[in-house]
């Protein structure tokens, strides 16, 4: 690829990167600020594999070296534990090969799945020598009979892989050598031989596995079709040709009955296909083209069940995340329908993939074992023609991709990487059924979004861990209604929604969370799930987030304002707490609405910042709240806060009434020169130092309203504490201007801080 070629490649990065959509979270909660269950033993790290029980009160935690047994209803009780250390001789094996051995030569457990109500299998690195062993349930002990990892579990614990448990059979997406550099798609069976993918860069270039999971055709089905397991990953491309290694995502396809070829293929996968992935923004042609997790949201017709997906781009300074949705419909036409694709060779050199446009075997290649086929005394894979099973080894790529929903990303946020997502589909009091999509990040965030037919409501943000770090693991559990996140330094359980803590009505209307509606009896946000069914009537939600269904209530009464004092010249914060990221503030004075001039400021956005107070800064200010609700294509407002400001003036003694003093001084005089003047009611005064005049006179008080008069007399400083003193007479930001000037601008300058002239 060529240096223009390139150039128009970066100048889109810039134009995605600064002109990409921005998706913004409507409501923040802070980690200090949640009730959240918390697990974690000291000296023990890394708790990233989770494995949620069906039947029992149990989530099983595999750590560094440990596996628990914890109550999934409260994560902080822990009922069983477990060690699997490395002894001291693997240690050294491990360390001989040039690994850390205070990090990379330890027991990392990675892989926890149920056998049956007794026993878990369970595998871990040992020191890059994988094994893997059963628990036994009923006294949580490992059997002491350890198998051969290799295969099952990675040799790394930083690589990616997978696994999913099907009818007792061990389905892992890893790599098979120490190294790292053979990938392996396998099934391991007490009833089977071991099956494998082909050692091949057309099967697997380079894979990076984060999700695999079986879907089951149903006993009932037409077709006679084999329940399929879909591996999930990210690769080396081979059909493209760039100027690096680009990155493409795919789905992968074996059926659970192949048994392997007869000849060809034998103990290989005689049903490996793979197809693209698709994330993309079509408006600027630009793909997100790394996967990192996966989440099926199964549905008891197959036909019904979506496929979500959180992507990044392989160039992580563009900073988008996405969500992508795709239908099982489509993912299954891509297999059972799509082209295939060949290498071609160009030029004696070159190999390029190309579609194939030959004859296809009449057994379509790669396609489980249905009743057509069977029709044809073709009952397993041992039976398929070495022609059919040639083609498969072959041709394992499928040209047609697998295209999102609406062919675009359901949701795209900036300065965010995803690395876990769950969705749960709940029924609003609408009775339409909506998607809540939770997406977890590096910086161990979970977002909650609602999928609409049309677009993705972001509905908040939750800062599940206490320390900025990555989020491995993410679980859902509707019978708990909890998320779990596992990461290096612990296990969190959080619940899926936060009702309680809107505190009016229009705050958890304008949410637009599906688990949430205000309950007008109790006054308060209440979870749907925890109201029967017949209250259901009473309770206020509102999808398109319409607050005007909300009761009114009478506003603030200025009297009960909060009442601010201030001194002259000091500046004062009038704080105000603004709960939606959406919603835009607007202050008011005394009703007018105030816009950023010269005396005041926002701080962080919400809260007023008066500079140098003065008495025309007296009166009432209002916070108010202005939120956009674009499904119900309205504006809400509330006032959240209100304040009344006045001036805290100095009082003067009795026998200074009508008498203001000014100390007057030259740093560079020996003396001072002072002149007097008086005037009658409706005259001014002035003050003359050194010969020379004011036009500024501070204004005299009196408790006659007839008259009033103003002396002005001088003295000397003579040290510099009398000095420090004058200027501690000055607002802040005129402190440091005071030093350099002579009295009378001294005296000036307090005028000025009061924000009118002395006259």
């Amino acid at each position: 690829m060529g240096f223009g070629v390139l150039g128009v490649f970066l100048g889109l990065l810039l134009e995605v990167s600064t002109h990409g959509p921005l998706t913004v979270p409507r409501t923040s909660w802070r980690h200090q600020d949640l009730d959240l269950m918390e697990f974690s033993e000291p000296g023990i790290f890394n708790y990233s594999t989770l494995l949620l029980s069906e039947k029992s009160d149990a989530l099983y935690v595999g750590a560094r070296e440990a596996i628990f047994q914890l109550s999934k209803k409260n994560v902080t009780v822990r009922n069983n534990k477990v060690q699997w250390k490395v002894a001291e001789t693997p240690v050294s094996m491990c360390a001989l090969k040039g690994k850390s051995k205070e990090k990379d030569c330890l027991n990392y457990i990675r892989v926890l799945q149920a056998v049956n109500d007794e026993r878990l299998y369970v595998c871990g690195t040992h020191a890059f020598q994988p094994l893997c062993d059963y628990l036994n349930l009923t006294d949580f002990s490992l059997t002491g009979r350890p198998e051969d990892g290799r295969g099952k579990c990675s040799f790394d614990p930083s690589q990616s892989f997978t696994t999913v448990m099907v009818d007792g059979e061990l389905y892992s997406g890893t790599s098979y050598n120490f190294l790292g550099s053979e990938p392996i798609i396998s099934r391991y069976s007490p009833s089977h031989s071991l099956l494998r993918t082909e050692y091949s860069t057309s099967w697997l270039n380079e894979p990076s596995f984060v999700y695999a999971d079986v879907i089951k055709e149903g006993r009932n089905a037409a077709s006679g079709e084999d329940d399929k397991i879909y591996f999930f990953f990210t690769e080396v491309s081979v059909e493209y040709e760039f100027f690096g290694k680009l990155l493409i995502p795919r789905v992968a396809r074996v059926c659970k009955g192949d048994l392997g070829g007869q000849r060809t293929l034998q103990k290989k996968w005689t049903s490996f296909l793979k197809a693209k992935l698709v994330c993309s923004m079509p408006e600027l042609n630009f793909v997100f083209n790394v996967v990192h997790d996966i989440f099926i949201l199964k549905e008891s017709d197959s036909r019904d069940t979506v496929i979500y997906g959180v992507f990044t781009s392989q160039w992580g300074n563009v900073g988008l995340s996405a969500v992508c949705a795709y239908k099982m419909t489509d993912v299954e036409d891509a297999f059972s329908k799509g082209k295939y694709m060949q290498k071609a060779t160009v030029e004696h050199a070159h190999t390029k993939w190309v579609r194939y446009n030959g004859i296809i075997p009449t057994q379509r290649p790669g396609a489980c074992i249905n009743n057509q086929m069977r029709h044809q005394n073709i009952n397993s894979s041992l039976n398929l023609p070495d022609k059919t099973l040639q083609f498969v080894k072959d041709h394992p790529l499928l040209e047609d991709p697998v295209l999102p929903i609406g062919n675009r990303p359901r949701l795209i946020t900036r300065d965010v990487n995803y690395t876990q997502i769950a969705v749960e589909r709940v029924r609003a009091l609408d009775g339409n059924v909506y998607d809540v999509v939770f997406t977890a990040t590096d910086k161990g965030i979970l977002h909650k979004s609602v999928v609409f037919e049309d677009n993705v409501h972001l509905v908040e943000e939750v800062q599940l861990l206490k320390t900025s770090e990555s989020i491995k693991t993410l679980l859902l559990s509707s019978e708990t209604r909890s998320l779990y996140a596992g990461s290096d330094s612990g296990v969190v359980q959080s619940p899926t929604a936060f009702c309680s803590r809107y505190l009016s009505c229009e705050d958890c209307v304008l949410a637009r969370d599906p688990y949430c509606a205000w309950s007008h009896r109790n006054a308060t946000c209440v979870n749907t799930l925890d109201v029967p069914r017949p209250q259901h009537g009473t309770l206020i939600q509102s999808m398109n987030g319409d607050a005007d269904k909300c009761p009114r209530v009478p506003g603030l009464p200025v009297k009960d304002y909060q009442q601010v004092t201030v001194k002259p010249g000091s500046s004062v914060e009038l704080p105000c707490l603004v709960q939606s990221n959406l919603a835009q503030v607007m202050w008011k004075s005394n009703g007018l609405i105030l816009t950023e001039a010269s005396g005041f400021h926002l701080i962080g956005d919400s809260s007023l910042l008066i500079y140098s107070v003065a008495s025309v800064d007296q009166g009432n200010y209002e916070c108010w709240s202005v939120e956009w609700a674009p499904a119900a294509k309205k504006n809400f407002s509330r006032l959240l806060a209100g304040y009344a400001v006045s001036l805290e003036l100095p009082t003067r003694a009795p026998d200074q009434v009508g008498q203001v003093t000014t100390i007057l001084g030259r740093e560079d005089a020996a003396s001072t020169h002072a002149a007097e003047a008086s005037s009658s009611v409706g005259t001014s005064s002035s003050l003359s130092t050194s010969g020379s005049s004011s036009p500024y006179a501070l204004p005299s008080s009196s408790s006659s309203s007839s008259s009033s008069t103003t002396t002005s007399s001088s003295a000397k400083l003579h040290s510099v504490e009398a000095r420090e003193a004058e200027v501690r007479l000055l607002p802040p930001l005129l402190k440091d201007q005071a030093w350099g000037v002579h009295a009378q601008e001294t005296f000036l300058l307090f005028c000025l801080a009061l924000g009118e002239w002395c006259l």
